[in-house]
């Protein structure tokens, strides 16, 4: 799952949310150096990759890729989902996308004195350039590709696995639906017993 998709699991709460985006960001062991909400949403995060890692439809869509490109077929299709929940948002939440992403932003500037740099830069870029609702365009999913592609340690062209992707439209469709479900409960219970933990 790419950023979206952590953002949409991560539920209502604004820290819960700014969690599950920083999961991508913040690694290692959490010290309480940030609220508790947050932290939860880190570890969410965590939970959900380490889930998708697993999940069988996961690997099935891994396996719709060319096995040349394996060690980098995730990072393309964890985008890839993005793209597919963006095009489907309306079914999956009452609130407009551009929206959503307004909100998300607009939360997290006032707790910004949590996030740390190169989490801010990727919000300064999102915000300005609407990278999360731009998700729904195949052009910016092929830029985003390639800009993901150069950043590796050792760049790789990840723009041309886009045609295997397009190619397998339907069935990555019916994978991202049946692991999205499964995420969306997993996380539903996370969160749940979270709060029941705290009350």
């Amino acid at each position: 799952m790419n950023y979206l998709a952590h953002l949409l699991l991560s539920g209502p709460d604004p820290d819960w949310r700014l969690g599950g985006l920083l999961g991508d960001f913040v690694k290692g062991p959490l010290t309480g150096e940030r609220p508790a909400a947050i932290e939860a949403g880190i570890r969410l995060h965590r939970r959900l990759d380490a889930g998708t890692d697993q999940h069988p439809a996961y690997r099935a869509a891994l396996a719709q890729l060319d096995p040349r490109w394996r060690r980098y077929a995730g990072i393309a299709l964890d985008i890839w989902f993005d793209h597919l929940l963006a095009l489907q948002w309306p079914q999956r939440s009452s609130q407009p996308l551009d929206d959503f992403c307004d909100q998300c932003w607009r939360d997290f500037h006032v707790r910004s004195r949590y996030i740390p740099p190169r989490a801010q830069a990727f919000i300064a870029r999102a915000e300005q350039f609407k990278l999360l609702p731009g998700y729904r365009e195949r052009d910016v999913i092929a830029r985003t590709l390639e800009r993901v592609g150069q950043r590796l340690r050792r760049p790789v062209p990840l723009e041309q696995l886009l045609p295997q992707l397009v190619a397998a439209a339907e069935p990555l469709q019916c994978h991202f639906e049946q692991l999205f479900a499964d995420l969306e409960r997993e996380a539903s219970v996370f969160r749940q017993r979270y709060n029941i933990g705290n009350e």
